[in-house]
């Protein structure tokens, strides 16, 4: 599913990813360890196509990024904070997202949110969400047009114990449908729950760990 090949990069003078080469085959769950600073989110957007490489290239699903397509299709995202309009309702702001391009409509917005743990109809605005609800609308926006390829980074964040585990079963339940995950986690008990292959970040350098 995603094939990167010989990645380097260099943001003011400073390199932030070093001759990464790596496969994360499909229908797997892949997780991307390592400390804060050691390239995880840096990797995950040149994989997005949000950061273009210095050096090399990456392939998703057979197209090269930055070359035959921007962006990769059918991907899911979650990067850093989600970021939603405060001032409307998570469904509103699922909404609008959604009209974008057309693809799913009230129905399946709704059925998502109450997977994920959210109330469809809940009229709060999302900037009274607690930072465990934002997470899980952020899930939502990811998954809601049923990508081939979802791309989180710390999804767990801000979730209560019960969030995660539910968040660990919705995850190896899209697994189990064939969908492929890459996920990079500060927790080592969600990667052992999760992931099939592991691989480990430190100031740039990629190292497979298993």
């Amino acid at each position: 599913m995603i094939a990167v090949q010989n990645v380097s990069l260099t943001l003011s003078k400073n390199r932030i990813l070093e001759d990464i080469n790596v496969d994360f085959s499909r229908g797997k769950i892949h997780g991307l360890i390592g400390r804060n600073g050691s390239g995880k989110t840096m990797l995950m957007k040149c994989i997005c196509g949000f950061v273009k490489p210095t050096s090399g290239e990456i392939i998703v699903n057979e197209k090269r990024i930055g070359k035959d397509c921007d962006f990769p299709e059918s991907v899911g995202i979650i990067i850093e904070t989600p970021g939603f309009i405060p001032y409307y309702s998570g469904f509103k702001n699922l909404k609008l997202l959604a009209d974008l391009r057309g693809k799913i409509f009230h129905e399946t917005i709704r059925d998502t949110m109450t997977k994920v743990g959210l109330d469809p109809n809940l009229k709060r605005h999302v900037r009274k969400y607690s930072l465990g609800m934002r997470q899980r609308l952020g899930l939502a926006q990811a998954i809601m047009e049923n990508p081939d390829l979802l791309i989180l980074d710390e999804p767990m964040n801000g979730l209560d114990k019960d969030g995660v585990k539910d968040m660990r079963q919705y995850l190896l339940d899209l697994k189990a449908q064939g969908k492929t995950i890459l996920i990079a986690s500060h927790s080592a008990e969600d990667i052992d729950v999760l992931c099939d292959t592991v691989c480990e970040m430190d100031k740039g350098v990629l190292t497979v760990v298993r």
